[in-house]
């Protein structure tokens, strides 16, 4: 029963036995127990040297030397701590182990190096797996859905609250979808990092910089394709190239901002100095991410004029003529840095 704690079967025996009586020396314990006295003082010397037992007085001169127990809390809490140290290390080690196998099969096998697999459930299964274990995650967000909805991806929100990292560029198209301006202003005030541009070339997600999935065949609901298939990609040249496919897109990106409530506030005309607003910067970004007149008043529940007027007063605090000159203006005073 003690072997995890480093007690072998002999020593156990004599150990228990001392708990037992409380006070013995080796030729007794030989005796009860039936084995060599010789025996019984290598079982008593290993106990002792491990803490396990300590040695008492003899009580006549030249006598022998009476063992009693140390109580086994105190003397196999530290040996089972040790144990689970020495397990806990190797474990470790059995992953390093792991992970330089796969890597040197990668090497040699370039059917490692990328996965396929198809089905939007197996799809989805994958990339909840992939998030949960992860510390970084970037994605590109596209218009339509392949196996995951934006609206269903509930772990963000637990995720985002452990702490894990997340930077997002979503497509024009996308935020014009119903609910995806509120949904994206949610996931920025938990503390995504959310960036818009005209068009993504791929649906992508990436996962610490050490594996990305990306969908290969459009499938998904109302597709005649059929069922949609996705690549895992692993560490190779390949992940590479997606990964800085990921860095250029997020560098030409606008970012998104929202205000604490995530709705756009009345200007109620124009501010002076260099800085806007949280409100005004909202406003501002989704207009830079191209997002229509028509689909911000949607979304934000005010009407179409409201927002016009609202860009207007962006226009002549820029001294901008055309929303061109106005984003041009945003841009070179950092209004939306």
């Amino acid at each position: 029963m003690l072997e995890a704690a480093g007690i072998g079967a002999g020593e156990e025996r004599v150990y228990r036995f001392l708990v037992g009586v409380r006070e013995a020396d080796a030729a007794v314990i030989a005796d009860r127990l039936g084995m060599e006295v010789a025996q019984a003082q290598r079982e008593l010397a290993s106990l002792h040297d491990k803490g396990l037992v300590g040695p008492v007085a003899a009580s006549v001169a030249g006598g022998a030397v009476r063992y009693v127990p140390v109580a086994p809390d105190t003397a196999l809490r530290p040996l089972l701590l040790r144990g689970h140290e020495a397990l806990e290390s190797a474990r470790r080690g059995v992953e390093q182990l792991t992970e330089e196998y796969r890597a040197g099969g990668r090497r040699h096998d370039a059917g490692q190096l990328v996965e396929v697999i198809s089905g939007a459930s197996v799809i989805r299964q994958r990339l909840r797996h992939m998030a949960y274990g992860a510390r970084e995650l970037r994605w590109f967000c596209k218009a339509g859905h392949v196996a995951m909805p934006a609206d269903d991806n509930d772990e963000e929100w637990e995720l985002l609250a452990r702490g894990v990292r997340y930077e997002a560029v979503y497509e024009r198209a996308l935020l014009e979808e119903p609910g995806m301006v509120d949904n994206v202003a949610r996931s920025i005030r938990a503390g995504e990092r959310a960036r818009a541009t005209g068009t993504l070339p791929v649906r992508l997600a990436i996962a610490d910089g050490a594996m990305a999935i990306c969908p290969l065949m459009p499938g998904g609901p109302g597709d005649s394709l059929g069922e949609p298939t996705a690549a895992v990609v692993r560490g190779s040249s390949l992940l590479d190239a997606l990964i800085a496919l990921f860095e250029s897109q997020w560098a030409a990106a606008s970012p998104l901002h929202v205000t604490d409530s995530g709705e756009l506030a009345d200007f109620g005309g124009p501010r002076t100095g260099a800085n806007v607003a949280d409100d005004e910067r909202y406003l501002l970004s989704l207009v830079v991410a191209g997002v229509a007149d028509k689909a911000i008043a949607t979304q934000l529940g005010v009407s179409q004029r409201t927002v016009q007027r609202r860009i207007q007063v962006l226009m002549q605090r820029a001294g901008a003529a055309t929303r061109t000159q106005m984003v041009w203006q945003a841009a070179r005073q950092g209004w939306l840095s």
